[in-house]
């Protein structure tokens, strides 16, 4: 047996937080619904409760430690609506199996909907501590917390390009003036769309790289962007046929660090369509260094319509075939 961890740690890695929390108003976009990216962002802020609750918070983790608080993967699965003014009843339980590098947990966010608890997410969230040579820490790490510090937080694959970069600037692939290159490589004959942009500094933490909530922006950007490409503008289709989107599930890794003002390349791949009812896409982010891209993030999102069968009352839309064929079908890449 090893040396007995820190009470903080052991705590951290056994005993379950259980606490109240609201979703921000920013997030209630559509309808008195709050969206997919601020019920990620409420199961975040449940994990740092759980930190703070002992003694670990993520502050202290930095000024004490020199120890960066890093989502690398949040996994959530959508059950019930969330409204703007929902208290949530969020439970936070440690899943960290011995040798384990990264520390897992399972959240739980439950709401009171006629006198009956219902859970309207789920979520799997794995953190890594990275390390930052740029503090001087002011103490030695508790005992535990070793194994899960990282002096980077991936190793992204790397792959060539033939094409030449443009100049810095805002675009999409295969159309038009914006029409970038590198992404109309990445793209090719594929049902994808593609964007690139400069990371700002307000996606960032730490000073330097991309958190995980800047993903879930960025991801809420490409869908937007990907449907009013496809002639699916969320607005003309709110106004036209009444239809609100709504997300089932999402996950996003990060696979190596995207630094601030680095231009994201980020290709969105329609991966499926379900039964009329659903469609499923995939969110791949790559930069440029040395001349070649690296992959520093993944992930995927499933989507649908609900429409509003009497005040108030939600249901699912099927898709009709013009949205079908919209999803479905590849855009032509201008030569």
């Amino acid at each position: 047996m090893g040396p007995t961890p820190h009470p903080a740690v052991s705590a951290l890695l056994e005993t379950p937080w259980t606490g109240r929390l609201r979703p921000l108003f920013e997030g209630n976009n559509i309808s008195f619904a709050i969206g997919f990216k601020h019920i990620n962002y409420v199961a975040e802020a449940a994990v740092l409760s759980h930190f703070r609750a002992v003694g670990l918070a993520a502050g202290d983790l930095y000024r004490r430690f020199g120890l960066g608080f890093d989502i690398v993967d949040i996994h959530s699965r959508l059950a019930a609506l969330l409204a703007v003014d929902d208290e949530v009843e969020a439970v936070v339980t440690p899943a960290t199996k011995p040798g384990d590098e990264r520390l897992r947990f399972k959240v739980e966010l439950y709401v009171e909907r006629d006198g009956k608890r219902i859970k309207c997410a789920g979520s799997t969230v794995r953190v890594v501590l990275r390390v930052d040579d740029h503090i001087k820490a002011e103490e030695a790490w508790p005992e535990g917390i070793e194994r899960f510090t990282a002096a980077r937080l991936g190793t992204g694959e790397r792959r060539d390009i033939a094409a030449a970069p443009a100049p810095y600037g805002e675009f999409t692939a295969g159309r038009g003036t914006n029409a970038d290159p590198v992404l109309t490589e990445l793209v090719g004959d594929t049902n994808a769309f593609g964007w690139r942009w400069r990371m700002p500094y307000f996606y960032c933490h730490f000073n330097e790289r991309v958190q995980m909530s800047g993903f879930l922006r960025v991801m809420e950007e490409i869908e937007d962007l990907f449907l009013a490409d496809r002639g699916l503008a969320i607005k003309e289709v709110l106004d036209t046929r009444g239809w609100i989107p709504v997300v089932t599930q999402s996950r996003i890794e990060i696979l190596d660090e995207t630094l601030m003002e680095e231009e994201l390349y980020t290709v969105y791949t329609v991966e499926d369509v379900f039964k009329t009812l659903l469609y499923s896409t995939r969110m791949d982010c790559y930069v440029l260094r040395d001349g070649q891209l690296v992959k520093t993030a993944t992930g995927t999102i499933t989507h649908g319509y609900l429409h509003e069968s009497a005040p108030n009352e939600w249901a699912m839309a099927e898709f009709d075939a013009a949205t079908v064929a919209a999803l479905s079908t590849p855009r032509a890449v201008a030569s």
